[in-house]
């Protein structure tokens, strides 16, 4: 009898796809949303030697060699769908392996139910803002702490961001982080929902004078986050929400047009599967 062909899910080829290759070789590829440079010891060395508080924690923690194949440990946990492993490393790591911890937090929180999202959204703000205090000329610990920032505007609603003051917090460090990197695809997304969610949440008008948020600033981010970034999940997607946000039923067979873009792409990580299956979901 012919043995039975075992099936292969969809994450199981994912990752196996992912791993044929090193982190390194694939690294611009998947970091082109957050440019996020490659974390290797010569990297961290020329940190170290700029803001001595990360140079002093660096020697405890073995030298930079060590720290940077901790990090990019921690970022082949991320990239094949271990968002839990990823956060337990890198919450260890300092301010770089903050970054990759933050990203996974903010992600996973969408999959999570309970108070466990807003307990990881917590602690990602807290990492967060050491890592800005730490190395403030990272554009991706200010991205990352706006990311969780944002995400737990989200769960909280954004008219209580807007009242408490984190709605403030989030453009600060998005337009900080484009100031560092101008070319962070995921920054100019982040900046369009922004502008998209305070309008669609307040009006034109108020959100002109007191947020300097608007539809045309809204378009603007999420076209030059798919001129860096043309393939893409995740900039389609939410360039396709920030259209039905603004304009509703007007703009849907555009909006409609994105997600179809978005869940043809073949997903590069586990986070890409997700923002892939995201897309398919809202064609449905």
């Amino acid at each position: 009898m012919r043995a039975a062909k075992k099936r292969i899910s969809a994450k199981d080829r994912l990752e196996d796809r992912f791993f044929e290759g090193g982190l390194e070789d694939r690294w611009t590829e998947l970091h082109k949303g957050d440019a996020e440079p490659y974390p290797n010891a010569s990297r961290v060395t020329r940190l170290a030697k700029q803001h001595p508080v990360f140079a002093a924690w660096i020697g405890t923690q073995g030298g930079a060699a060590k720290v940077a194949s901790a990090v990019q440990e921690a970022w082949r946990r991320f990239h094949s769908g271990d968002f839990d492993g990823a956060i337990a490393a890198g919450s260890k790591l300092g301010a770089l392996g903050a970054t990759a911890a933050n990203k996974a937090a903010a992600i996973h929180s969408l999959e999570l139910t309970g108070d466990e999202p807003t307990r990881l959204l917590e602690a990602a703000i807290a990492r967060g803002q050491k890592a800005v205090e730490t190395l403030p000329d990272y554009a991706n610990a200010h991205y990352m702490l706006s990311l969780a920032l944002g995400r737990h505007s989200q769960r909280i609603s954004i008219l209580k961001a807007l009242a408490n003051g984190i709605a403030t917090q989030v453009r600060s460090h998005l337009d900080t982080t484009l100031k560092l990197e101008p070319r962070h695809a995921d920054a100019h997304i982040a900046l369009g929902l922004y502008h998209a969610e305070i309008v669609a949440k307040i009006g034109t008008l108020l959100a002109g004078l007191t947020y300097q948020a608007n539809p045309e600033a809204a378009i603007e981010h999420f076209q030059r986050a798919i001129k860096l970034a043309p393939d893409s999940p995740i900039a389609h997607v939410e360039y396709g929400n920030a259209l039905l946000l603004l304009h509703g039923n007007a703009r849907r067979e555009q909006a409609h047009e994105l997600f179809a873009r978005a869940a043809a792409f073949d997903p590069r990580d586990a986070m890409e599967r997700l923002d892939v299956e995201r897309a398919q979901r809202s064609l449905r």
